[in-house]
């Protein structure tokens, strides 16, 4: 029988107590148990010290993902006895032609010790880095530049995007693997051995492919490709190498199946679920079990998702440019593509650098319709219902912007933003804009009269300000325009503009955000909420609201009101 409470719960911390220590409310992650062998076998140590010394850097920066960094003080350590500053250089004794030495055993050591030479050289340096500013499968170059340091060693899985500025050293890690378990699953599933079998696995498990081909070669497969990682995302299969049929004709990737261990990324499903007959995946969180099954993997309801939010977006005004990685190479020349491609569509759009993106950040500009990440292939793919607005790739961006009649949807989905520049630098400059028109006829099809009617797909709807910049200019009266008539063509049609009300304006560029402020935001700041009208000045003389008063001060664990002496 439970006792009754003699108090109330305590629901905040006494005053008394503000500055003590309290216990955490998550237990302590458990300290990792691995010996300096497993480590090194872990975590590469002797090739990670070999590239260390071959390209001589100094200042090293250690980049590890967040379940690896219990691990981090040990494998700095063990880096650090690696590198070690002295270096030793001797001479053998030489030998006569009959191939007796010129030397006593203890004449030799004395000759030898003459002869050694020590050069002390600068320490390297190694710095940890303990966060990231956007996502763990990227280099954080920021967070490095922060220590000036000459190198990145990237720790965990990765997206291995090019980077901008600084050299990068991958270590994937090694997992332990049962291998017989994988041959089992992989007899079971393809019955046939003469069938085409593509095998890939997660960088992490990328070195037990070469075994894992052989062992099924045993079997008596003969039509496996082994991958092999490579730095290319912008590859039929992402950061892998591919058969040498591909290679010469990209389109019979679709003869070959798809067998990868642990669970890939779901940008990586998305981009391959057109490209290979079929994907087959060997999970890998349960290896105890040795009666695991790959499963097949089916990404047709998640394209079906991500076309219904291109057709959603279409008829959107305003879309906000998410930069979510200040490394990736080219990464300036995407936001500049995407900002002319929206302005060409005559929409608006807004730049923001908000770091790891979450719901509650986007949430707060709630005049954006639409959102496009800047990132990596992987991280670009933002598919969550905790975000109010959508948020789409540029390739996705690309889709939006066509018109109707236009927008085509095969199914073909990638996320590397790279292929989107290629493929602009390969058209020629009288393609056809976003809205279907030359650059010769965009500016006659920018009038409001000329363009055609919009319609939301979803609801049937006339859309009547999904290009709020075609109808940019500010409204002006007629007897100015009077004296232009002659000047051009411009100035004849702004004569024939019918006003539509006054815009915000902004640097004499209209601004559909500043609009939004204006008409649809309910709060606009501090003091904002309430209006208060003044009949004459005796009111405005006695009315309490224009006392000053004297507000809280003091210190966080306690403050003031006024003379009293209660600490709130």
């Amino acid at each position: 029988m439970g006792t009754e409470m003699e108090a109330a719960p305590v629901l905040s911390t006494p005053d008394d107590r503000i500055l003590e220590v309290t216990d955490p409310v998550a237990p302590q992650t458990a300290s990792h148990t691995l010996s300096d062998d497993e480590l090194y076998i872990t975590y590469d140590i002797d090739r990670t010290l070999k590239e260390i010394r071959q390209a001589r850097y100094k200042r090293i920066a250690l980049q590890f993902p967040d379940d690896m960094l219990p691990d981090a003080p040990r494998v700095f350590q063990l880096l650090s006895r690696g590198l070690d500053t002295r270096v030793v250089e001797g001479s053998n004794s030489q030998t006569q032609g009959d191939g007796t030495s010129t030397h006593t055993d203890a004449e030799n050591l004395a000759h030898s010790v003459s002869e050694l030479k020590v050069e002390e050289e600068p320490s390297p340096k190694l710095y940890i880095l303990a966060d990231t500013s956007y996502g763990t499968c990227c280099v954080d170059e920021v967070a490095a530049e922060h220590v000036d340091a000459d190198v990145v060693v990237h720790y965990g899985r990765s997206c291995l995007s090019p980077t901008a500025r600084l050299p990068v050293i991958y270590v994937f890690t090694h997992k332990v693997l049962p291998l017989e378990p994988v041959v089992r699953a992989f007899k079971d599933t393809y019955p046939d051995p003469t069938t085409k079998i593509i095998l890939a696995a997660d960088v992490s498990y990328s070195d037990h492919i070469p075994t894992l081909q052989s062992r099924l070669e045993a079997e008596g497969y003969t039509n496996l490709f082994a991958t092999e990682v490579a730095h290319d995302p912008s590859s039929a299969i992402p950061n892998r190498t591919v058969p040498e049929s591909v290679r010469e004709a990209p389109e019979s990737l679709s003869e070959w199946q798809l067998f990868h261990i642990s669970d890939p990324p779901t940008a990586l499903l998305l981009t391959l679920a057109s490209r290979v007959a079929a994907i087959q995946i060997y999970p890998t969180n349960d290896l105890t079990n040795e009666n695991v099954k790959p499963s097949p993997a089916s990404s047709t309801i998640a394209l079906r998702r991500r076309y219904a939010i291109l057709t959603r977006l279409s008829t959107e005004p305003i879309f906000g440019i998410l930069v979510n990685t200040l490394s990736v190479k080219n990464y300036i020349h995407i936001v500049e593509h995407v900002k002319e491609k929206i302005a060409a569509a005559g929409k608006k759009s807004y730049l923001f650098v908000v770091g790891k993106i979450n719901a509650a950040k986007v949430a707060n500009f709630s005049e954006i319709g639409g959102w496009v990440v800047i990132g990596c292939w992987e991280s670009s793919l933002v598919d969550s219902k905790d975000f109010w607005k959508p948020v789409i790739t540029p390739f996705e961006l690309e889709l939006t912007l066509q018109g109707d009649s236009e927008r085509i949807w095969t199914g073909a989905w990638q996320s590397d933003f790279q292929s989107v520049l290629d493929q602009k630098a390969t058209q020629g400059e009288d393609e056809p804009s976003a809205n279907g028109a030359t650059a010769d006829e965009e500016d006659d099809m920018s009038e409001p009269e000329s363009a055609p009617p919009e319609f939301d797909l979803r609801t049937g709807r006339y859309v009547s300000h999904s290009r709020p910049m075609w109808n940019a200019a500010p409204r002006v009266s007629s007897s100015a325009h009077a004296g232009d008539a002659a000047n051009g063509p411009s100035a004849a049609r702004a004569l024939a503009r019918r006003a539509k009300g006054d815009l915000a304006m902004i640097g004499g560029t209209v601004s559909p955000g500043a609009e939004f402020l204006r008409s649809q935001r309910t709060w606009k700041g501090l003091g904002s909420d309430f209006d208060i009208q003044y009949e004459d000045d005796e009111e405005r003389a006695t009315d309490d609201s224009t006392l000053v008063v004297e507000g809280r001060k003091g210190i966080a664990r306690g403050y003031t009101v006024g003379e009293s002496i209660d600490r709130h």
